[in-house]
């Protein structure tokens, strides 16, 4: 007979999590690389990490956070995190994980949880182990120092704006966006082209475990754009990335963003799935 259960994880269940989570170390690098780095005690990891248990056995998870992320989630554990999610109230600031799942999962919250400000169905997931020969990585992109956080931050603002629709200045007065920023820089993964002391181009390594990175954040200022820095510029970051962080890299873009994605792919990136976001 088979008896399933939905809980919090506890820290001591961490070897059990890592290994649900690295059985696909890309599509999981976002989750994997904050409990790598933060365990499972919800205060140091941002959020619970709830579990889907067959007979005792840890099955899927489900990131619970500024992000809801299902990890692993079979059609039965996706229906046990929304109901729980449902009891517990809508806390998060969006939906997002591999396609399907975050797809069924957002079906079961939205009578209760929406309407949702945007629902961007299909973002190709896309990756790599080496960049394209015929593209020559940018010189002029670097790692972005400590004492440079002035310099980055108003091309950060921008991104986010642009691709979210909302500032991340907003509500807290970008406090936590500002300490994500600078984390990220403080680790040695962020990265620019700098030009008359302005950033043209720019993207940051968001999360890395040894086994995956991913690549977020890319902007290119809207004067240099049609220029080809984005190519070069890419082709840069991956080369650090694939040098200094992971050997696959990985990226999700909007469907409906054409040239990015035909750019990532003259890089040497291609495409193996497709993730789902719901932003509120």
């Amino acid at each position: 007979m088979l008896t399933t259960t939905t809980k919090v994880l506890e820290p001591g269940e961490l070897d059990d999590a890592l290994a649900v989570l690295d059985r696909d170390p890309v599509a999981n690098a976002f989750v994997a690389a904050r409990v790598q780095v933060a365990g499972l005690d919800p205060w140091r990891l941002g959020g619970e990490m709830w579990g889907w248990y067959e007979n005792g056995r840890l099955e899927s998870l489900c990131y619970a956070g500024a992000n809801l992320v299902p990890v692993c989630a079979t059609p039965e554990a996706v229906r046990a995190f929304a109901e729980r999610a449902r009891r517990q109230g809508r806390r998060c600031s969006s939906i997002v994980g591999p396609a399907a799942p975050t797809a069924e999962l957002w079906s079961l919250l939205e009578p209760a949880w929406g309407p949702a400000r945007e629902v961007r169905a299909h973002q190709p997931l896309m990756v790599t182990t080496r960049p394209a020969a015929d593209v020559t990585p940018d010189p002029y992109v670097r790692r972005i120092r400590k004492d440079e956080m002035d310099l980055i931050m108003p091309a950060c603002v921008a991104m986010f704006t642009e691709e979210v629709g909302i500032s991340p200045l907003a509500g807290d007065g970008g406090l936590l966006y500002q300490a994500r920023v600078a984390e990220l820089v403080g680790a040695g993964r962020s990265f620019a082209r700098v030009e008359n002391g302005r950033v043209v181009f720019k993207a940051e390594i968001g999360a890395a475990t040894l086994r995956a990175c991913q690549i977020q954040g890319v902007w290119v200022a809207p004067e240099y754009r049609g220029k080809g820095l984005s190519e070069t510029g890419m082709a840069a970051v991956l080369r650090y990335a694939l040098a200094d962080v992971a050997p696959i890299v990985s990226l999700y873009v909007n469907d409906f963003n054409t040239a990015a994605r035909a750019a990532y792919r003259r890089v040497g990136f291609e495409e193996v799935g497709a993730f789902m976001s719901v932003l509120f």
